[in-house]
């Protein structure tokens, strides 16, 4: 195969530890820096085709690669697109499978989980996608905005989802995609459900990864944990089915760590009911937001090699300090501490397709509303639903032990 005509990207930097390293990170963000921190961890996988490449393509290669900006019917919206396809697809292959992040997040989250469906789309001659969000990501910043009152709590969940949901309706349109298959992290695993119960003929099956806005409230659910947290990297462990004597241990750690939350709480309550987003405070710090990010990075991804966190945080930190839009739909589906307005399991049982739960053995999410959304399911006649805990993970499960989740996805997207 030809060499890529391509500069090689510029290396990240280091992630700043002093004022001075902040201050020059800052004036690096922007939309070319904000490419270039995506373009590096998807260049990481071998059947990637970067944009501008003058390259032969492998075509031994059961699949290719290649990133997209989907124009969406209104003026300036678009969706940032990745796409895995099948070098020869199959007219009886499975439907795609869509990986959608979490709040606040983007596609290259999931660079660890590429390889591994990449291998299951070459199989099964079908394709995988991964996108931004509209508002987020590298997705277009358009305005967000909603206009029901503050006491009119159906209207503001349902602009709010809508703006996500309608706005994924219409990229499948223009995708000409058929069924799919959702795999949905946190609030994407919550709007992927939201977009099945608005369009249940198009969804194939979810996959429900650490979703938001599950339980009823009160509950143990932590965000506060979010920038706690430590991310290593599990090499071992697997994905069991769920017991209650499990998810009881998990909510139990849960309820003890919440207890011990600060009096800052009564602050953050505050700015969530505001409208307030926890980016537009990181971005209200100015040259001091990378450095704070940074502190997060180093945290979180504690697990990944140096240049791996390195990027992680080069891509988090594009996305973070880029103008804010969808992260402020936040305080219209989520009350304070992650609880949902309009809990997912009090919903869910109007779906007749599978949906798959999956938690890990030390998430913040409260796995209770899972175990409680099977058995709503299968009181409504529906079967189909299951619920799994990764050892040796947190919320972000599919980082912190790749190799499990990706065994998971694998056995549930060939589930029949």
């Amino acid at each position: 195969m030809d060499t890529p005509v391509l500069n090689l990207l510029p290396p990240s930097r280091e992630i700043p530890a002093a004022f001075a390293a902040s201050v020059r990170s800052w004036w690096s963000v922007g939309e070319k820096q904000s490419a270039i921190s995506e373009e590096r961890l998807l260049r990481r996988l071998p059947f990637y085709q970067p944009e501008g490449s003058t390259s032969t393509p492998n075509h031994t290669s059961p699949v290719v690669a290649h990133s997209s900006r989907i124009n969406l019917s209104s003026p300036k919206q678009f969706i940032n697109t990745f796409s895995i396809a099948s070098t020869s697809p199959s007219p009886n292959a499975p439907p795609p499978a869509i990986l959608l992040h979490g709040y606040g997040a983007g596609l290259g989250f999931f660079y660890q989980n590429f390889p591994a469906l990449a291998r299951w789309a070459g199989d099964r001659q079908t394709s995988v996608y991964a996108l931004d969000w509209l508002g987020m990501g590298r997705s277009a910043r358009i305005p967000f905005s909603v206009k029901a009152k503050r006491d009119d709590i159906p209207g503001r969940v349902a602009e709010a989802e809508s703006f996500f949901v309608d706005s994924l309706e219409e990229w499948r349109q223009k995708m000409g995609l058929d069924k799919v298959t959702l795999i949905g992290h946190s609030l994407g695993a919550y709007f992927s459900t939201a977009y099945a119960l608005k369009y249940p003929t198009k969804v194939n099956k979810l996959i429900l990864l650490s979703p938001a806005g599950v339980p009823r409230d009160p509950n143990y659910t932590m965000p506060s944990r979010e920038v706690t947290d430590t991310g290593d990297t599990a090499s071992s462990g697997s994905a069991e089915p769920a017991t209650k004597v499990k998810v009881d241990e998990i909510r139990a750690a849960q309820k003890a760590a919440k207890k011990e939350e600060s009096r800052t709480r009564r602050l953050f309550t505050y700015l969530w009911e505001e409208g307030w987003s926890p980016f537009q405070v990181v971005r209200s710090t100015f040259v001091w937001g990378p450095m704070l990010i940074g502190k997060y990075s180093s945290r979180r991804f504690t697990g990944l090699s140096e240049e791996d966190t390195r990027d992680m945080h080069d891509y988090i930190m594009n996305i973070t300090l880029a103008k804010g839009s969808g992260e402020y739909c936040i305080s219209h589906v989520l009350a304070p501490g992650a609880h949902a307005r309009m809990p997912l399991v009090d919903r869910i049982s109007e779906l007749k397709i599978p949906v798959t739960f999956v938690y890990g053995d030390h998430d913040w999410m409260d796995p209770e509303g899972g175990r409680q959304s099977v058995e709503n399911l299968r009181k409504a006649g529906n079967g189909q639903g299951r619920m799994y805990i990764v050892s040796n993970a947190g919320h972000h499960v599919y980082l912190d032990n790749v190799k499990a989740v990706n065994d998971l996805l694998l056995k549930e997207l060939d589930r029949q």
